[in-house]
């Protein structure tokens, strides 16, 4: 079995005095404080970035990751768009059941706000087909998309969309790491200018900066001395195609329906488990269509069922989703999402999300996905 024993995150936000690697070195320094860890015990290093080689011309980040840790360990980086830092933790988790008695440091980061916003938005767009790109479609155009057929198909309005990012900026009140701490409300969301119809502003994730951090091991002596610790019951991926016009659905993300019951399957739980989850919700209908993709939702319901607020912090319901703030208000920078999706899911099954804590979480989910859909990692584990 392999364990989580370790987390620390920066804040996310516009990060202008501080470098990728600043940013990267806090979350090194920051995590092995919180487990003890020498650095000479670390046996591998899975580092998570999407943007490095497009933005700052920056292709090898692993050795300049060997260089902060002053070892000659192996370290590998890991690009599967948004997806990456997912993807790192899980290679590292493939390494730990490969290899026993060993301890790996598993991090994400990303660095965006430097750039202007056509250089990121380019830059982001990559992580498209070829086709989309040359038909001028960025994310949001896709993802715009999906929320259009969904909300014809289904009958909603973009106020059902709305729930979602009032909730999340709820969330993120509650963590002092999130990019946004600041409540809204469905008017706001509504009266927020159109990013590409029916997503707005307050309907998208921000371009962040940030870095996060875990360390994992299936050393018992190391797991033993340590005040916390997570166990990994599954961590799967699944691709689907790049391009959307090629698939079946596009109300739905076929990767993360197959991912979701390969994880299942694997942590031997069921969907009604889970207590807390981080989703994918680079847009407002992300969510709605991760909610359901994942089994927790009927096809077609969350619409409905966002509004019900069940899934909001304090409100009694038994799954709680996003307690970081998701994507939308804790912040996006890419590279670093998957891993701070998987370190609030340890914080919340180990007690220790202080104001934002969900009673008694046994199970949490992790769900991190790579453009409009084409990779999904889903991270399951238990207390």
């Amino acid at each position: 079995m392999n364990y989580i024993t370790g987390y620390y995150t920066t804040k996310f936000g516009e990060l202008w005095d501080k470098s990728l690697f600043d940013l990267v070195e806090e979350a090194i320094n920051g995590v092995l404080k919180s487990t003890n860890l020498e650095r000479k015990k670390i046996d591998a290093v899975f580092f998570g970035n999407m943007l490095a080689g497009v933005l700052g011309n920056n292709l090898h980040s692993t050795s300049k990751l060997s260089e902060i840790l002053d070892v000659n360990i192996p370290v590998f980086r890991t690009e599967a768009a948004c997806a990456s830092g997912g993807t790192a933790f899980n290679l590292a988790k493939t390494y730990l059941d490969a290899n026993s008695n060993k301890n790996v440091l598993v991090i994400g980061a990303e660095k965006m706000t430097d750039y202007s916003p056509e250089e990121v938005i380019t830059a982001l767009s990559a992580a498209a087909s070829g086709e989309e790109q040359e038909a001028g479609l960025t994310f949001s155009g896709l993802y715009a998309m999906m929320a259009n057929f969904y909300l014809e198909k289904y009958h909603y309005t973009e106020k059902n969309l709305a729930y979602v990012s009032v909730k999340n900026h709820y969330h993120g009140t509650l963590n002092d790491k999130a990019h946004f701490r600041r409540k809204i409300s469905i008017d706001d969301v509504l009266e927020s200018a159109y990013v590409s119809y029916p997503l707005k502003v307050l309907d998208s994730s921000p371009i962040s900066d940030g870095a996060s951090a875990i360390i994992m091991s299936n050393n018992l002596n190391f797991i033993k001395k340590q005040d916390y610790s997570a166990s990994v019951l599954a961590s799967e991926i699944a691709t689907d195609t790049i391009s959307l016009k090629s698939r079946k659905n596009i109300d739905e993300i076929l990767a993360t329906k197959i991912v979701s019951d390969k994880a299942f399957k694997m942590a031997k739980i069921k969907r009604s488990d889970i207590n807390v989850a981080e989703l994918h919700d680079c847009f407002s209908i992300a969510e709605i269509l991760a909610m359901e993709d994942l089994g927790f939702w009927k096809k077609g319901e969350g619409g409905q069922k966002i509004m019900e607020e069940s899934t909001t912090y304090g409100n009694g319901g038994n799954l709680i989703v996003n307690t970081s703030g998701g994507l939308k208000a804790s912040g996006h920078p890419v590279g670093a999402t998957g891993i701070k999706q998987i370190g609030e899911i340890f914080l919340q099954l180990t007690g220790q999300a202080n104001n934002r804590q969900v009673k008694n979480a046994k199970y949490g989910l992790a769900h991190n996905v790579g453009g409009s859909g084409g990779t999904a990692v889903v991270t399951i584990l238990s207390s």
